[in-house]
């Protein structure tokens, strides 16, 4: 694979391509869909982190509002009131890269101010399109995701993406915002209202590598998983593992997760195996 450097702000940068990359979910929220209420407590929740640091996550992705379906909206100042907190204890620890997983641009710009290296917009630059502002003045890494929330969807799961991901990609591109700040996430679950639209994204994925950018994949615990294994959400990880390992296969660079240790062991197998298979010689 090839290997492109992704630019984030204060002057961090990460390689994409060659390996792939894990990044640990914290959510700081009461009501999240599997883990909801365990790190409220700032404490708590830089534990956590930590501890996905030491399993081999490379970002942590801070979230104080739940995305789950029929989430219950939030204030700017709540959502901030709970993760610049953690933003800022994990920046003065240097661990690991931060995310910040928020479509307010508002609270972009505090989270970057606080020590946050990437900015993850579940609505794609199309609710806030001040976002791309904040990371074309900042510099900061811009993890773009699609949704077929609050719209009319095409009915071919690859034509969406690029309907959705294109108008992104110009709203951040008419910003300033560099092509190498970029990722792109084709946001499983968001409005994919079927196990067999998600798995047709999966299926497909490969697809999605002519928009150029390097991509994101976010599986975890995710309904789909539980409707293939008929699991509850905290039990998902062998499935999620599984979905890494079939999407790594199809061109994904990151992985967004909440088990981090089983999604990088198998991620690591995955990378052996690709990296012996460019070494083996023709009719091997």
């Amino acid at each position: 694979m090839t290997t492109r450097r992704w630019q984030l702000a204060h002057g961090r940068s990460l390689d994409l391509g060659q390996k792939a990359v894990v990044v640990g979910i914290l959510n700081v929220t009461p009501d999240s869909f599997s883990d909801g209420g365990l790190f409220i407590e700032p404490d708590k929740a830089v534990e956590q982190a930590r501890r996905m640091v030491e399993e081999g996550a490379a970002v942590i992705d801070v979230g104080g509002e739940s995305t789950r379906p029929g989430f219950a909206p939030i204030t700017a100042e709540e959502e901030q009131a709970r993760v610049l907190p953690v933003i800022a204890a994990l920046a003065a620890s240097g661990e690991a890269l931060i995310s910040v997983d928020t479509y307010r641009e508002d609270t972009a710009w505090r989270a970057v101010a606080a020590g946050a290296h990437i900015v993850n917009d579940v609505w794609g630059l199309q609710r806030e399109p001040g976002i791309a502002r904040v990371a074309a003045e900042t510099g900061a890494g811009l993890i773009i995701m699609h949704t077929g929330r609050e719209r009319q969807k095409l009915p071919d799961v690859i034509e969406d993406q690029f309907l959705f991901l294109r108008k992104s990609l110009e709203i951040a591109r008419a910003s300033g915002v560099a092509a190498g700040q970029i990722v792109l996430d084709p946001g499983f679950g968001f409005a994919k209202e079927t196990a067999e639209e998600n798995l047709d994204l999966m299926a497909r994925f490969s697809e999605l590598q002519a928009l150029g950018f390097p991509l994101m994949a976010g599986t975890s615990r995710k309904r789909f998983i539980g409707g293939v294994t008929g699991r509850e959400p905290a039990e998902r990880g062998v499935g999620t593992a599984a979905t890494s390992v079939i999407l790594r296969l199809k061109g994904a660079d990151l992985f967004r997760v909440h088990d981090v240790a089983i999604n990088v062991d198998a991620l690591a197998v995955t990378d052996a195996m690709l990296a012996r298979e460019t070494e083996l010689p023709p009719g091997h």
